[in-house]
């Protein structure tokens, strides 16, 4: 069974990281990345741990193992990672509905796996799901970007209802930046799921 709940102790955060490492898009061949997506950050320990304290990350267990992850980026987060400061510039020159972010309560999905023996099984879905339960009464939106070339994640993302608001490049890559509107009543399955 599928379980999806928020970090609670040091051993899930090491598993995090574990499977941060595992599913960088260096460590893959182009023929997986094209199928199965990527995730183009490694997520130390050590900044998991100071995210942690910032806010907690959801994530979904499998027999006590932690099988997927979406990690929870307030803007708080800045602080001990530097990359947050500048996609919150990014974020706050555009618009959503005609409106500036920076208007909206908004915070950032610093990212989102799944252990590839556990994907195509609504894992994804879950993990956003709990993060509408667990911050959509303090927070209007949620952001985030995806490689362009990550055909699996926009699709996933998609999925889930977030909406495409700008494209840029930067030194790393291409990416997409997407929001999903919390406000939307949109539904998916919660709680405990069988394989």
């Amino acid at each position: 069974m599928y379980s999806p709940t928020l970090v609670t102790d040091l051993s899930e955060l090491m598993q995090i990281a574990d499977l941060s490492r595992k599913n960088l898009k260096f460590h893959l061949t182009d023929e997986e990345k094209k199928l199965q997506g990527f995730i183009t950050w490694e997520y130390s320990f050590e900044l998991l741990k100071q995210m942690h304290e910032i806010a907690p990350s959801v994530i979904v267990k499998h027999n006590d193992q932690v099988v997927g992850y979406a990690l929870t980026a307030f803007k708080e987060t800045a602080a001990v990672q530097p990359e947050v400061v500048t996609m919150i510039e990014h974020l706050e020159t555009l618009l959503f509905k005609d409106k500036s972010l920076a208007n909206y309560r908004y915070y950032i999905m610093g990212q989102v796996c799944i252990a590839k023996d556990h994907r195509g099984k609504g894992i994804f879905e879950m993990l956003y799901q709990q993060h509408k339960n667990t911050f959509g009464s303090r927070f209007e939106l949620l952001a985030t970007e995806v490689s362009t070339s990550n055909h699996r994640s926009l699709q996933a993302h998609r999925k889930v209802g977030f909406q495409k608001i700008n494209t840029y490049r930067d030194a790393l890559d291409e990416w997409d930046v997407v929001v999903w509107d919390l406000r939307c009543n949109i539904e998916y399955r919660t709680g405990n799921v069988e394989e």
